[in-house]
């Protein structure tokens, strides 16, 4: 019996690779690296806990990056 394809993985990324020092976090998706690295291995539970803290991270980062 042929498998099916696997399911894409909801992700964050805008493909704005670039990560403020100073927070640790990507400014384009609000990921840390670790969780960047980790992303296709996270449970789906986890990456949709993840997805919903992504907003309140934007506070973190330095006021000119807060709008990109």
């Amino acid at each position: 019996m042929p498998q099916s394809p696997p399911r894409p993985i909801a992700s964050p990324c805008t493909q704005v690779c670039t990560v403020d020092g100073t927070s640790g976090l990507c400014l384009g998706c609000l990921r840390t690296l670790g969780e960047i690295a980790e992303w296709s291995r996270l449970t789906a539970a986890r990456r949709a806990e993840i997805m919903a803290e992504l907003p309140s991270r934007r506070d973190r980062l330095p006021e000119p990056f807060r709008g990109v």
